[in-house]
């Protein structure tokens, strides 16, 4: 059971019978977005809920359509994967609405973090009786301008791992896509020369990558920070050292268990506000966040506690 859905004293029942509307990006995997969101829609409308369908050809017309949805009572669903979640976050955040959500995407870690399911009837079920919870965003800045995050930001060779994915036709299967891509980045990536701030405390290490978390997975099911909490007000901030390129590769399979956090190449911090950069002469590196590039450090990275209202699985009782 995920952090989130282990506090039902911060969950609440959405009242009144719901009404939803489903955003999603046309052109993205292919109308992989539009094909999961008709029949999670068509139970919806059976069970005598009112489910609109927009479907757009980018991430800002969607954002703009969020405030009017929301201020006529509609829960906003983020068709896609963790790239279109986050992009969508920090509106329904600034609306005051709730979030469903409905995995498409090749990743959907931050929907495996909260228990949400990509099957259509239980995930339908989750957004007609699930409850709803509050989770943290951060908020980032880096040299390309403000982003909002929800659930994790990192600088390293997994950057060149997700411009890999991004890269990969479509005729590759989403874990082969992954896979390959974690490879060739930790063979290809040199090590850069961190600089991490966590709450006005720095920390020097010559490494492959800073992540900073409010949820545990990212890369599609890794679970690189395990003790992280969407809903504790807190980031995980994972360093791993430049030791042995092979042992990390060897170490691969640890990511997805969690157990990969005991190693002596990995450390980890919990903060509220974050500064990462390099010290590298000449060298540029690129953060991303949620599969999505954000832009080339510095970057400063805070939590927002509680920021978003997400419909969660009903806690067994």
């Amino acid at each position: 059971m995920s952090p989130a859905q282990q506090r039902p004293s911060e969950q609440r029942p959405v009242s009144g019978p719901r009404a939803f509307r489903f955003l999603l990006n046309r052109q993205a995997g292919g109308g992989s977005a539009a094909r999961a969101a008709a029949p999670v829609a068509r139970r919806l409308r059976s069970a005598g809920a009112e489910a609109r369908i927009t479907q757009s050809a980018g991430a800002e017309h969607c954002r703009g359509l969020i405030p009017g949805a929301v201020a006529r009572g509609e829960i906003i669903v983020a068709v896609g994967g963790d790239g279109m979640v986050g992009s969508l976050a920090g509106a329904v955040s600034g609306a005051g609405g709730t979030l469903g959500i409905v995995p498409a995407g090749r990743g959907n870690d931050l929907a495996r973090q909260l228990g949400i399911p990509r099957a259509a009837a239980a995930n339908a079920d989750c957004l007609l009786r699930g409850r709803a919870t509050r989770i943290d965003l951060i908020d980032v800045t880096t040299a390309r301008g403000a982003d909002v995050v929800a659930g994790s930001v990192y600088a390293g060779v997994d950057s060149l791992a997700s411009a890999l994915v991004d890269r990969a036709p479509r005729f590759i299967p989403a874990a082969l896509q992954y896979h390959y891509a974690a490879v060739r980045a930790l063979a290809s990536f040199p090590p850069r020369q961190y600089i991490v701030d966590v709450d006005g405390s720095s920390h020097r290490f010559r490494g492959f990558t800073t992540v900073i978390a409010s949820s545990g997975f990212y890369g599609r099911g890794m679970h690189i920070a395990p003790d992280a909490d969407p809903a504790d007000g807190m980031l995980d901030i994972v360093m791993v050292s430049a030791g042995s390129r092979a042992r990390l590769l060897r170490a691969l399979p640890r990511l997805y268990r969690g157990d990969h956090v005991a190693l002596p190449d990995v450390t980890v911090l919990r903060g509220r506000e974050v500064e990462v950069r390099i010290e590298d002469r000449g060298e540029k590196l690129e953060a991303w966040g949620d599969g999505d590039r954000l832009g080339r450090l510095p970057l400063r990275a805070s939590v927002r506690p509680a920021a978003l209202e997400v419909l969660v699985p009903r806690v067994a009782q």
